[in-house]
C-alpha cells in the first residue's frame, strides 16, 4: 500500500481465467476508471489519480501485458482489454462507472461501452479517438512491430515519450519525459507488440460512440501529433455530448495541463453523479 499525505491507494489483483490483472484503486465515492495507453501502465496516471480521488473512487488498472497484468496466450482484442475493466469492476462491487480512456485506452473504453453499457454512466475520450486505422497507420504499426522483434524497443520507447508532449513543453517536462521512458521500458517486448497488433486490428468504433447512452466528453491537445483537431470532423457524436481542447497540450494532458483536465473530468463526474 502507497500512502500519499491524505489518500491511500491499494494495490490489488484478480485473476481470469488464470490470468493476472493488477490495478490501484483510491478514494471513496463514485468510481471512476482510468485505462491508460500505449507504452504507459497505471503508474502514467499516478499523480492525476491522487488528485482525482479526493472527490470519487478512481481506479487504474494495467491492460494485459503492461505493468504487472498478464497477457492472454492468444492474440489481444480491445474487447479482451475491456473485459479486464469489467472484471475488476465486479470484484469491487461497482456496478456503474465513468470510464477515461487515454490514446489506446479510448479504444479499450469504446469496446467497454460497445459490450458492458449497463456498467457505464460517463464515457470520457482523452487524446483519442472511435476510428480504426487506416492502410498507412497500420502499415507503421507493422514496421513498429518489426523493430521491436529486431531489438530496437529502447529507441521506441525513447522517441514516443518525448513525441507525446507538445515541442514547446519538452524542457518543461523532461522528468516526466524521464519517466514516460521508464514506464515504456518496463513493458515486455510481447506486451509492446500484442498492443500494436490490437491497435491495427481493432474496429471503428464510431456508431458506438454516436448511439452512446450516456453523456460523452471529448478531450483534445490542440498540439497533439496523433490525434489532430480535424477528427472532429468525422465523428459522430452522441446527443449528450462536451468538446474540450487543451491549448497547451500535446498528447499528455493530465500532464501537460494538469489542473485543466483534472476540473474538466471533476466537472463532468459531478454532472453525471448529480442527475
Amino acid at each position: 500500500m502507497v500512502i500519499f499525505e491524505k489518500i491511500s491507494v491499494m494495490e490489488k489483483q484478480i485473476y481470469n481465467n488464470n490470468l493476472k490483472i493488477t490495478y490501484k484503486i483510491a478514494g471513496e465515492g463514485n468510481a471512476v476508471v482510468l485505462v491508460h495507453g500505449f507504452l504507459e501502465t497505471s503508474d502514467t496516471w499516478t499523480d492525476f489519480a491522487e488528485l482525482l480521488s479526493e472527490n470519487c473512487k478512481v481506479i487504474s488498472l494495467d491492460l494485459p501485458g503492461h505493468g504487472g497484468s498478464e497477457l492472454h496466450e492468444e492474440p489481444e482484442t480491445m474487447c479482451k482489454y475491456a473485459e479486464s475493466i469489467y472484471h475488476i469492476l465486479n470484484k469491487e462491487g461497482i456496478l456503474k462507472a465513468v470510464i477515461v480512456g487515454h490514446s489506446m485506452g479510448g479504444y479499450v473504453a469504446l469496446a467497454f461501452a460497445e459490450n458492458y453499457a449497463f456498467m457505464l454512466s460517463g464515457l470520457c475520450l482523452f487524446h483519442s479517438s472511435p476510428f480504426a486505422d487506416n492502410e498507412i497507420k497500420k502499415q507503421i504499426r507493422l514496421n513498429t512491430v518489426q523493430q521491436t522483434k529486431e531489438g530496437n524497443k529502447d529507441i521506441i520507447c525513447s522517441e514516443h515519450a518525448k513525441a507525446v508532449y507538445a515541442d514547446d513543453n519538452i524542457e518543461k517536462f523532461k522528468a516526466k519525459i524521464n519517466e514516460g521512458k521508464r514506464i515504456a521500458l518496463s513493458v515486455s517486448e510481447e506486451g509492446v507488440i500484442a498492443s500494436l497488433l490490437t491497435m491495427k486490428d481493432r474496429k471503428d468504433r464510431n456508431n458506438i460512440l454516436e448511439n452512446l447512452q450516456v453523456p460523452f466528453l471529448y478531450i483534445l491537445g490542440k498540439k497533439d501529433r496523433f490525434i489532430p483537431g480535424t477528427v472532429l470532423n468525422q465523428m459522430n457524436m452522441p446527443r449528450d455530448y462536451k468538446i474540450a481542447v487543451l491549448e497547451n497540450s500535446g498528447h499528455m494532458g493530465m500532464i501537460e495541463e494538469k489542473e485543466k483536465s483534472l476540473n474538466l473530468i471533476n466537472d463532468f463526474c459531478k454532472k453525471i453523479y448529480k442527475s
